[in-house]
């Protein structure tokens, strides 16, 4: 399987599991609702993922 089609699969597997989120919580309400709830649903999923990373930034 080539890294692109893997790479696709994972990002269809991640939007669903938010669309599932979006779902079950509907609108409105806040950010960390919605954050924990993604980090449960792709542990689910056994997605590995980390949360609230601190990204470097890049001065251009």
């Amino acid at each position: 399987m080539n890294e692109s089609l893997i790479e696709e699969e994972l990002t269809k597997k991640i939007i669903d599991a938010a669309i599932e989120v979006h779902r079950y919580w509907g609108p409105g309400l806040i950010e960390s609702i919605y954050e924990k709830s993604l980090a449960v649903e792709l542990e689910k999923w056994a997605i590995p993922f980390k949360r609230q990373l601190k990204l470097e930034r890049l001065v251009l």
